[in-house]
């Protein structure tokens, strides 16, 4: 069996959440170390580390821009991040127990946040300050804004999903049907379904408009922990405590493939706005990306990761800028094990024809030949624009210099007349 790895490792206790930007370029995720990370989605490098809060996190959101965040934790209190100096903008702080969610609307003028103190907060986002308190019946542990914003959704511990008009505060239906606590919500892209996850092991889907379920999913050995729409909304993910992520069809109910990612419980789920990937995070720590389609987990082996390329050691220009390209893609045949095929004779190979890796459809079935012209386009253009459905992450290098760089080194160090000089494999 492979060695397992951590697409993103470095939190010190428990992931809970995790988040995505729109534009997919960043990951964002919290855990019961105290602390957020940021993370850039194309290599799994870790950006920084947003450390204010005196208690663990629960939950974490994107602001539509990207540029600020909303995390929630144990100690009371939610805070508005900004995310190129990773310092707090505002804390929102009038929670008398643990914030267990947080939501931002679509238009990013609010935020909400859920707690055990058995109420629901509406805030200002630009001045923090809060709109409206909404009393609960149950300890909340979690919300979503649903219809474009109009409404609140927010379940808790008696397994009811509770619907509030964002207006004016006023209850505008509920639904019933976890026989236990209610752990996760998401908002459907149109804003007029929700997905709810249950310790009852059940992940169920609601018509908001006519409050009435629609499906029951069930298939995981115990408490379902995490759930999300596809950005299509045709299929949903969910999480549990059994470390499966199951891919499902909202229509038929049937699933579409499980995952065995965590080696614990799965706490938070999310699709990258492509569709392509997934991002998982869990109790063994450590966040990790997905391929959809063939259910590869992207990014290194820590053996793999750990193990110096014998082509960085090159003085060519373009040995620096491979480094991330390094954490996937051996120079050789004869290279350590990764998570893309090896690189040994790319030049003059056609694209998805490495014996013994499995491809995407879209790189199986491709007719690209790799050469300077084509990695050009696959880094010009990114790997989403010039390959749409590969494996293979969006990683673009827009220095033209630095790209010309690059391919001349890839040129080099990989032809077979390369083998055996110094400085390659």
């Amino acid at each position: 069996m492979p060695t397992p790895a951590a697409d993103m490792a470095g939190h010190g206790g428990i992931v809970r959440a995790v988040a995505i930007s729109r534009d997919g370029a960043r990951v964002l995720s919290g855990s019961f170390d105290y602390t957020a990370r940021l993370w850039e989605f194309g290599d799994q490098a870790e950006l920084g580390v947003l450390n204010e809060h005196a208690g663990p996190l629960n939950d974490v959101a994107f602001f539509p821009d990207r540029r600020q965040a909303l995390t929630g934790s144990d100690d009371g209190t939610a805070i508005v991040w900004d995310l190129a100096s990773l310092k707090p903008v505002r804390t929102l702080s009038s929670h008398a127990h643990k914030v267990t969610a947080v939501a931002v609307s679509e238009d990013g003028r609010l935020a909400a946040t859920g707690s055990w103190d058995l109420t629901v907060k509406l805030w200002d986002a630009a001045s923090g300050q809060e709109v409206r308190t909404i009393p609960q019946k149950t300890p909340v542990n979690a919300v979503a804004f649903a219809r474009g914003g109009a409404v609140l959704a927010s379940g808790g511990h008696d397994g009811s999903i509770s619907l509030w008009n964002v207006s004016t505060g006023e209850p505008v239906g509920k639904l019933q049907g976890h026989g236990l606590a209610v752990t996760r919500l998401h908002v459907s892209p149109d804003g007029r379904s929700l997905l709810s996850a249950g310790i009852d092991g059940a992940v169920r889907l609601w018509d908001i408009e006519a409050q009435q379920e629609a499906l029951v999913f069930s298939g995981h050995e115990s408490q379902v922990y995490a759930v999300a729409f596809s950005p299509d909304g045709k299929t949903a993910l969910s999480g549990g405590r059994d470390g499966r992520l199951l891919h499902w069809d909202l229509a038929t109910g049937a699933t579409l493939r499980m995952i065995q990612g965590h080696d614990r419980a799965v706490w938070a789920v999310t699709f990258t706005p492509d569709g392509r990937f997934v991002v998982s995070a869990g109790s063994d720590e450590v966040v990790r990306v997905w391929h959809l389609e063939t259910g590869d987990r992207i990014g290194s082996t820590e053996a793999a990761a750990a193990e110096p390329s014998p082509g960085l050691a090159s003085g060519h220009p373009g040995a620096k800028l491979f480094t991330k390209c390094a954490a996937c893609h051996a120079l050789s045949a004869e290279g350590p094990s990764r998570s893309g095929p090896h690189l040994g004779g790319l030049f003059g190979r056609r694209a998805g024809t490495v014996s013994g890796y499995k491809y995407s459809t879209a790189l199986s079935r491709s007719e690209v030949i790799w050469n300077e012209d084509s990695l050009w386009g696959l880094f010009d253009q990114g790997p989403n624009v010039f390959l749409p459905g590969t494996k293979m992450p969006l990683q673009r290098m827009p220095d033209k210099e630095q790209l010309a760089q690059l391919i001349a080194f890839l040129k080099d160090v990989t032809s077979p007349a390369a083998r055996g000089r110094p400085g390659t494999p």
